[in-house]
């Protein structure tokens, strides 16, 4: 019945909201949204690139599923820096564990976006060699060179 009444007046003009509340907003609505999304991230403020990079690998060693895994890649690349080859490797790994050639490809391109100089790029694949012939990853360049 208290909530009978406690609708009721939220309801009429003239009648003054409990002390707890800062407006005419829905009961459940306690805070809004910003809030809890802006604690998710303060999380990772202080994150140093070592601790990105080994909780990275972590996470793309967890993936399970295509979905897993371009969650974990959209958020990665995310970032305002460019994930270690390590970090990519994990990746690569993955996205074969879960069978996704085109996010193994994608991949090549995310770097390719992130780095600031062509130089950057072409020493990303030099140190990625190895793991693109061992998968058999081609990069976009060579399927349909310009």
């Amino acid at each position: 019945m208290s909530f009978v009444r406690a609708a009721s007046r939220v309801g009429r003009a003239g009648v003054r909201a409990p002390a707890t509340r800062a407006g005419p907003i829905a009961w459940t609505a306690q805070r809004p949204f910003s809030v809890s999304a802006a604690r998710a991230s303060d999380a990772h403020a202080e994150e140093t690139f070592e601790e990105f990079t080994a909780r990275y690998e972590k996470e793309f060693d967890k993936v399970n599923d295509v979905f897993e895994l371009q969650r974990n890649l959209n958020n990665c690349f995310a970032y305002d820096l460019v994930p270690s080859p390590s970090v990519i490797v994990s990746a690569l790994r993955a996205a074969r564990r879960v069978n996704d050639f085109p996010s193994a490809v994608r991949v090549f391109e995310g770097i390719k976006f992130k780095v600031e100089n062509k130089g950057q790029y072409e020493e990303y694949l030099v140190e990625l060699e190895p793991i693109r012939e061992e998968l058999g990853i081609p990069l976009k360049e060579t399927m349909y060179p310009e």
